[in-house]
C-alpha cells in the first residue's frame, strides 16, 4: 500500500488570501488520488478506514467524512461489514470512463468545462429549435427559481435551480444522447462544487440567474444562434470563476502575494 508523503502544510487552513479547506475536503481529493495511483477498477475495495488514513496521511475522522461525501457522490461504495469499494458505473457504458475523475485537479477541471461548453451550448441550440411549450415552461420556471434563490444568497437552493435548469435543457433537446450528457455533467459538476470547491458558488449567483433567464428567453423565442451564443457565454463566465477559485485554493501562498 502506497503512503502520500506528508504534507507540510496543515489538512486545514485559512490563508490571508481568505482560502480555506476543509480537512474532508483534501482527504476526499487524496483518497480519489490513492483510487488513481493505486489503478483500482470500479468493484475494488479501498484498504480498511484506519490503513487508509495511514496511506494519505491523515486522521481516521476526518477519512471518515470524506468517505461520507464520495460515498454521496457516487465514488465510493460502503458496504456494511465489508469495507469500502471503489462504486461501480451505473448507466450510461461511457461513464466508467470519468471513474478517474479528480475533481481537485486544475487542468482536469479545465478538461471538463472545455468538453462542457461544447456540449451544452449544442444543447441549448436543439432546444431553441425543438423545445414544446410544457418544456419551455419548466425552462422557465427553473431560471426563475435559480433568480429567486441568488437573490437570498442560497447557494444550495441556487445549486438545485441550476440543476434544474440544465437538466431542462437536455430533456428539450429532444435526443437522449444529449439528455444524458448533460446530466452527467450535472453529476461531475457536484463532485468539483462538493470536493474542490466546497460551499462556494462559482461567483455571483445573480449575474448567473440573470443568464439563465435570457437563454431560457431566447429558448422560448426559437432563436437557436442566441441561444447557442448566451449559453457558450454563461459556461465561459462559469469556467473562468471557478478556474480562479480552484487557483486560489490550490496555490494560496502565489494568490496572497500577487
Amino acid at each position: 500500500m502506497t503512503r502520500l508523503d506528508p504534507s507540510p502544510s496543515s489538512p486545514q487552513t485559512a490563508n490571508a488570501a481568505g482560502g480555506y479547506r476543509p480537512g474532508y475536503e483534501i482527504a476526499a481529493e487524496r483518497i480519489l488520488e490513492y483510487i488513481v495511483r493505486e489503478r483500482l477498477s470500479p468493484g475494488s475495495r479501498l484498504p480498511t478506514e484506519k490503513d487508509l488514513a495511514e496511506a494519505i496521511q491523515m486522521s481516521r475522522t476526518v477519512v471518515r467524512e470524506a468517505v461520507k461525501i464520495l460515498s454521496a457522490l457516487g465514488r465510493v461504495s460502503v458496504q456494511k461489514g465489508r469495507g469500502i469499494y471503489v462504486a461501480e458505473s451505473e448507466g450510461a457504458p461511457w461513464h466508467q470512463s470519468f471513474s478517474r475523475f479528480l475533481p481537485a485537479d486544475l487542468r482536469q477541471v479545465e478538461e471538463f468545462f472545455e468538453f462542457r461548453h461544447h456540449m451544452e451550448t449544442a444543447t441549448a441550440r436543439r432546444a431553441a429549435q425543438r423545445a414544446a411549450p410544457s418544456q419551455v415552461k419548466g425552462i422557465r420556471e427553473a431560471a426563475g427559481q435559480s433568480m429567486q434563490a441568488a437573490q437570498c444568497g442560497d447557494i444550495e437552493a441556487f445549486s438545485r435551480a441550476d440543476e434544474a435548469f440544465h437538466g431542462a435543457i437536455g430533456a428539450a433537446a429532444s435526443n437522449m444522447f444529449f439528455g444524458a450528457a448533460v446530466d452527467f455533467m450535472q453529476h461531475l459538476q457536484r463532485q468539483v462544487s462538493a470536493i474542490g470547491l466546497a460551499g462556494v458558488a462559482g461567483g455571483s449567483l445573480v449575474v448567473a440567474a440573470e443568464q439563465h433567464q435570457a437563454i431560457a428567453a431566447a429558448i422560448a423565442s426559437g432563436d437557436e444562434e442566441q441561444a447557442e451564443a448566451l449559453m457558450a457565454a454563461h459556461i465561459d463566465m462559469t469556467t473562468s470563476q471557478f478556474q480562479r477559485e480552484l487557483r486560489r485554493r490550490m496555490f494560496p501562498d502565489h494568490e496572497a502575494s500577487s
